[in-house]
């Protein structure tokens, strides 16, 4: 029985991008710029996208998720400062 053994070969596929003119102008003028290939910009920017987590979502804030202050606010407490409304919260 003959067995054959699997390499891993690099290999590169050839693909098609429709850029507005004024961003591939862009991008050749960054090359150039770099002294690199437009193939090697693109290439070093894909790597770079793929390497880069994701950004977190926004938290999105409702009334809600916002803290409710149970019972009647007295009249007499006066101004409401941070730390009235706090002991507020907590009670």
């Amino acid at each position: 029985m003959r067995t054959k053994m699997r390499t891993r070969w690099a290999v590169a596929m050839r693909t098609t991008l429709e850029l507005p003119d004024p961003l591939f102008a862009r991008l050749k003028a960054r090359a150039s710029s770099q002294r690199v290939t437009l193939k090697q910009l693109l290439h070093s920017y894909v790597e770079q996208g793929l390497n880069t987590p994701p950004p977190k979502a926004p938290v999105e804030r409702s009334a809600a998720t916002l803290p409710r202050i149970k019972g009647a606010i007295a009249s007499e407490a006066g101004p409401l400062s941070n730390a009235v409304l706090f002991e507020l919260l907590d009670a």
